[in-house]
């Protein structure tokens, strides 16, 4: 599901985002803006016998096909479970557990899958595997079973092959198998567990260069290196790694005290607290990572007047400022430029040319969007949720401040972060705005502008027969020019129906230890083995 480059890191150990394609940073301080970004923080050069991982809380499971592509369980599992295909920090496919694919037609995908491979508890990595994993990805109310609409089959087609069959070509597919949708079980391994799969009482049961040790609810999750890791060459370089949660205070402490080696932030405005000190670095990479305001079905939003005006109003260069301490970017789009992975500077002039969603409002915006309220007529008064973190704090209130400013009237409702769940109908009655980040595992448009067919179950509001055509068109269209045409068209259809309104791109930022190095940067962390890279430094 969810969900979405570097070159070269710095001395002093903090790297800024580049802008919307022209490599230069957005934020406070001027000496920034020709910095470019990186893949990845400098390679390891020796082995680190443990680390202390933080997060923002903790994962609700560990099976991936349960937890609708979590992000703190991803962040785990990324090294403890692999995929048919592997995410590279550069955001591109390399083989992963199927050595080699190809399509045998426009509609027959072929993995041939890697042999010598072993699972945690050394039992060998078989064609039934993979069939078994890809069958559960796919069963009805698994996470990733949308991933999955094309597929009309799946089979063992040789000794160590697997057929996928399609109704019609789907060119998306490949980067879903990079996320959670391609990730490779032991069949065994799961089924002797039965319901303990996922839980504190379970294991994994995978082949990654990690293997889970712990997870003490509550507590913390320890993995350690997996003792006979078929992929000698990628072999872990930290002997374990415990990973622990907090809030943003706990997390930033924890690092400046020592007390952590590193964590993927998610509140960017720690960064500041964080980076050009002597005792941590930060880095960022590109990311499909963007915050956005999603209206539901509840009633005050359904006219895309009122939403329009509210996207014309509202201050986004103000909340990068205010809620990601400008390191993040003002953004026209729901999804970041860590989506544009071919055609680039077709997108880029597309993503240019997107009307009517300022960085900062100017008075002929404002203006505007008096007239389409005034269109309107009598409304109702607009609420906006927020759990009362910092970043959906910052938006909510930007957003009571635009409505204001155009007529019309907005009020905060404070739901627990722990009811913050948008899935759920009852919570999405009680709001007519939720602010969230969204990400993808695909460097690919159309995997995330799919989220617009009318079966969608992340956005309430865009029920329209051709856009789910074009969908189904992007998905086929394997010529990367005409994808990207295509791909185009469904950004300005979703601008204009505007069921999210886009606020604030945020790249993947890393905080870590000056005593260590080597994980990724980009936002390929969700999916990637990244604590195998993580180590000390040379002398």
């Amino acid at each position: 599901m969810h969900a979405k480059k570097l070159t070269a890191s710095v001395a002093l150990g903090m790297v800024f985002v580049a802008g919307c394609g022209d490599g230069k940073n957005t934020g406070q301080s001027p000496a920034l803006d020709q910095v470019k970004l990186v893949d990845s923080t400098p390679a390891a050069a020796g082995q680190l016998d443990q680390a202390t991982w933080f997060m923002t809380k903790e994962p609700r499971s560990l099976d991936l096909d349960a937890d609708a592509a979590n992000s703190q369980s991803d962040l785990i599992m990324a090294n403890v479970c692999e995929r048919l295909l592997q995410l590279q920090p550069d955001l591109t496919l390399k083989p992963g557990l199927a050595e080699k694919y190809a399509w045998k037609d426009k509609t027959s995908l072929v993995f041939t899958i890697r042999q010598g491979v072993k699972f945690h508890d050394g039992t060998p990595l078989t064609a039934d595997d993979v069939l078994y994993s890809l069958q559960r990805h796919s069963a009805e109310g698994a996470s990733e079973s949308d991933e999955y609409v094309n597929v009309t089959g799946v089979a063992k087609t040789g000794p160590n092959e697997i057929t996928v069959k399609f109704k019609q070509p789907d060119a998306v597919f490949l980067e879903a198998i990079a996320g959670d949708a391609g990730v490779v079980f032991s069949k065994q391994g799961i089924e002797a567990q039965g319901k303990k799969f996922g839980t504190p009482d379970g294991k994994d049961a995978c082949s990654g260069p990690f293997e889970l040790k712990e997870w003490a609810a509550g507590k913390q999750i320890v993995l350690t290196k997996a003792a006979q890791y078929w992929n000698s060459a990628k072999a872990a370089k930290t002997d374990q790694i415990t990973f622990k949660w907090g809030s943003d205070d706990v997390i930033v402490n924890s690092l400046v005290t020592g007390a952590a080696t590193g964590s993927y932030l998610e509140n960017l405005s720690s960064a500041t607290q964080l980076a050009g000190g002597s005792v941590t670095t930060v880095s960022q990479g590109p990311d499909t990572r963007v915050w956005s305001l999603m209206a539901t079905e509840r009633g005050g939003l359904k006219d895309v007047r009122l939403r329009k005006a509210l996207a014309l109003a509202l201050d986004r260069e103000g909340i990068a400022k205010a809620a990601l301490s400008g390191l993040g970017q003002a953004w026209k789009e729901p999804v970041g430029s860590g989506a544009w992975g071919y055609e680039k500077a077709k997108f880029q002039a597309a993503y240019d040319a997107i009307p009517g969603i300022p960085a900062k409002p100017a008075q002929a915006d404002l203006d505007a969007a008096k007239k389409l309220v005034g269109e309107v007529g009598e409304t109702q008064p607009i609420i906006v949720a927020s759990d009362g973190s910092p970043v959906r704090n910052v938006i909510a209130n930007a957003l009571v401040d635009a409505a204001e400013k155009i007529g019309l009237k907005a009020t905060i409702t404070q739901i627990p972060t722990v009811q913050y769940d948008m899935s759920d109908p009852a919570v999405r009655k009680t709001a007519d705005l939720f602010s969230d980040d969204y990400f993808i595992s695909k460097n690919d448009p159309v995997g995330f502008y799919k989220n617009g067919a009318s079966t969608s179950t992340v956005q309430w509001l865009l029920k329209d027969k051709s856009y789910d055509e074009l969908v189904n068109k992007g998905r086929a269209a394997l010529d990367d020019a005409e994808r990207a045409t295509i791909a185009i068209d469904l950004a300005k259809r979703w601008a204009d129906a505007m069921p999210w309104i886009p606020v604030v791109q945020s790249p993947s930022t890393v905080a870590l230890s000056t005593k260590v190095t080597g994980v990724p940067a980009s936002g390929c962390y969700r999916y990637y083995p990244w604590a195998a890279d993580l180590g000390t430094k040379g002398a």
